[in-house]
């Protein structure tokens, strides 16, 4: 039996449920994402679809369940559909973001608050931490920006997915996910200590130290590059941090 048919059969068998995409109703099986849902009553995506595995914030998407007075928020590629909900996707949510020079900057906390003075519009209602489809305490590394703490900000900021969401139901109107995104740049490129090992491998590759060996392994056939990687030392699960593989000539 073809995989085509195998499917055939289980969407024939799932249960059909009602839900309303911008406020038409399509019925679809309920066992389905909101993104596949979407797809199964005939829409093709032309944008807000990116990786459909959680991770972009392309698929930003509002639901209301029936009854209910509360907006929900989910990411149409992870959440599954409800009997008669209402749903709508946000691909793209016009919130401001800042024009600088990023080479320009020395990671200072006066630089993001010249850039994004609407920091200080925060009134701390916790609205944009509610509305996080990935749990992020967003109010918190907006606190932690408004006291000048760029590498804490950085920290509590790290799962955002940059879906917008918080700046969507934002009553200062910040876009927290850009500040955000500011925030972790700055840390990586000024705060956090350079890696002295990183700084030698860079030194290496200028040097051609690999040259030679990147050659001979684009000379290899497939069959041969195949059997290296699968035979290639791998780090154990339980490896500490002075792990190091036996051939080091690479390194």
């Amino acid at each position: 039996m073809s995989t085509e048919t195998k499917e055939l059969e289980v969407n024939t068998a799932a249960k059909l449920i009602p839900i309303y995409i911008m406020g038409k109703q399509y019925m679809v099986p309920d066992s389905l994402t909101i993104m596949k849902a979407i797809e199964y009553a005939g829409y093709k995506y032309i944008r807000g679809c990116g990786c459909r595995g959680g991770v972009c914030g392309a698929c930003a998407t509002v639901y209301r369940k029936p009854g209910e007075y509360k907006i929900r928020v989910g990411l149409a590629c992870q959440t599954v559909v409800e009997p008669e909900m209402y749903l709508t996707q946000m691909p793209f949510y016009p919130a401001n973001r800042a024009t600088y020079d990023f080479a320009a900057l020395e990671g200072k906390s006066e630089e993001v608050f010249a850039l994004y003075p609407e920091l200080f519009r925060c009134v701390a209602c916790n609205a944009c931490t509610k509305v996080c489809p990935m749990d992020v305490q967003v109010m918190d590394y907006i606190a932690a920006m408004k006291r000048g703490d760029i590498a804490e900000a950085a920290r509590i900021s790290f799962d955002c997915i940059q879906c917008g969401l918080c700046a969507s139901r934002c009553m200062g109107e910040l876009p927290q996910y850009h500040i955000g995104q500011l925030a972790r740049r700055l840390k990586g490129a000024y705060l956090t200590p350079k890696a002295e090992h990183l700084k030698t491998m860079v030194a290496n590759i200028e040097a051609g130290r690999f040259a030679k060996a990147l050659e001979e392994l684009k000379a290899t056939d497939g069959e041969a590059l195949r059997n290296l990687y699968t035979g290639r030392e791998m780090e154990p699960a339980t490896a500490g941090e002075d792990w190091a593989p036996k051939d080091s000539q690479f390194l």
